[in-house]
């Protein structure tokens, strides 16, 4: 770090430069940690972790004993050790003998986007419960027609209030908090749906994979998806940057420009159709309608699978440009999601659990993904497939993880009931110790 922090005084290093730098030695040396400690009320395994996204201080769990809990990350509730270890107790803590609690376990945990004032649960109860943080009270109820595997909400939305739900119908119910009522229902998939994500770049583009193996594109502005995963349909590595694709693009145009006009433009400009060929033009449109139709739109008929088993998670990168996906086939896939291609990266082996939904952790710039891997979580680099770190804490099978890029901290809980914190680890300089302590 301190050749960094040289380069960077010298001006070698440019600010963002730096920043990145530091942050992915950070995240490289990630291990458990020794003076944070979350001390858990959960009596079942932790299916559900999030760090709200306001504050980045916040931290909401969700357990299979139907009961949820919040801790504050950043101010610790006890010292122990002298004031080495900080411990984190739960804030809030509410469990199934409260009034409005589920009565089964509880899959998914998430927090309002916009503030801490309200977070959303899902249980195998069949309900999705929208909760106010301040009175710990049930606001908004929402019953499902099955069990609740995992809920999505957008964090770009700012003309929708809309909860993406994903449970063991084959359809996909978006709730709007706005109404409390259903507002769409997506149908597509040929089994329950397992995993739901928005899109980091759009709020109206929503990913589900489901337990046909399939993973859909939907544009909650239309009828029916507009794109359909194919795991045979591939390209090798990396797309262009979007810079390279733009000025590509223009130079092309330029090149037609100067001095004779393409054909397109000489062209004369189409006529209005008069009311004799109203119907040629109307065959026309409909031809041209049939063509621009996707074949995911015919989700009777489409067979396209992503993985060889259950999607059991997805997890968008930062940048909205590419897609990881998880299947009960212990297969993890990278894919493209603009060309829709998957990128042909091979994943180490791992074992994934093929009974439920996992929750996967993404860095900040994208570099490595974290992976619950049974009773370990394993951190790949995501262009190469290879296996960065491999995280061993937890006695029993992990189902979830959390990266909060605030502090470079990562959140895992498992069946053993445990939330265990990943830290950089705290260095005490002996360097600076005997340069203040010098003596002739």
């Amino acid at each position: 770090m301190w050749k960094e922090i040289g380069d960077r005084q010298s001006g070698k290093l440019r600010p963002s430069s730096f920043i990145t730098r530091i942050r992915s030695n950070r995240v490289s040396s990630l291990q458990l940690s020794n003076h944070k400690e979350i001390v858990s009320p959960h009596r079942g395994s932790i299916n559900s972790l999030q760090v709200d996204l306001t504050e980045g201080r916040y931290l909401l769990s969700g357990a299979a004993d139907a009961s949820l809990a919040i801790y504050d990350i950043q101010r610790a509730t006890d010292q122990e050790g002298g004031g080495l270890i900080a411990k984190h107790k739960p804030i809030l803590h509410v469990d199934k003998q409260h009034q409005n609690g589920h009565k089964y376990a509880i899959s998914t945990a998430i927090w309002y986007p916009v503030d801490t004032g309200l977070f959303v649960t899902g249980s195998y109860d069949h309900h999705i419960n929208v909760w106010d943080t301040n009175s710990s009270q049930v606001v908004m109820d929402f019953k499902m027609p099955g069990k609740v595997h995992r809920t999505a909400m957008s964090a770009l939305a700012t003309s929708h209030m809309l909860i993406a739900a994903a449970t063991e119908d084959v359809q996909v119910r978006l709730c709007d908090m706005a109404s409390g009522a259903f507002s769409h229902t997506l149908s597509g998939h040929r089994d329950g749906v397992m995993a739901v994500e928005w899109s980091t770049c759009s709020e109206w583009v929503l990913m589900t994979g489901g337990c046909d193996g399939a993973i859909r594109f939907w544009d909650i502005r239309r009828a029916g998806c507009f794109a359909v995963l194919d795991q045979s349909h591939s390209q090798l590595g990396r797309r262009p940057p979007v810079l390279e694709r733009s000025t590509t693009k223009v130079s092309t145009s330029k090149s037609s420009s100067p001095g004779q006009p393409s054909s397109s433009r000489s062209r004369p400009p189409p006529k209005k159709a008069t009311s004799g060929s109203g119907g040629r033009v109307l065959r026309q449109a409909k031809g041209s309608a049939k063509q621009r139709l996707h074949p995911g739109l015919l989700s009777s008929q489409d067979r396209a699978t992503a993985h060889y088993g259950a999607v059991i998670a997805l997890k968008p990168t930062e940048d909205g440009m590419y897609l990881l996906s998880a299947g009960s086939d212990s297969r993890l896939r990278l894919w493209d999601i603009q060309s829709g291609c998957n990128t042909l990266v091979h994943f180490e082996i791992v074992r994934l659990q093929s009974n439920k939904a996992i929750q996967l952790a993404v860095t900040q710039d994208s570099a490595l993904v974290f992976v619950p891997c049974m009773t370990s979580v394993k951190a790949f680099d995501v262009w190469s497939g290879k296996t960065s770190t491999t995280l061993q804490g937890h006695y029993e099978h992990v189902n979830c993880c959390w990266y909060n890029p605030h502090d470079q901290e990562l959140f895992t809980g498992g069946n053993d009931r445990q939330i265990l914190i990943w830290s950089p680890p705290k260095f005490i300089s002996q360097d600076v110790d005997d340069e203040d302590n010098w003596s002739d």
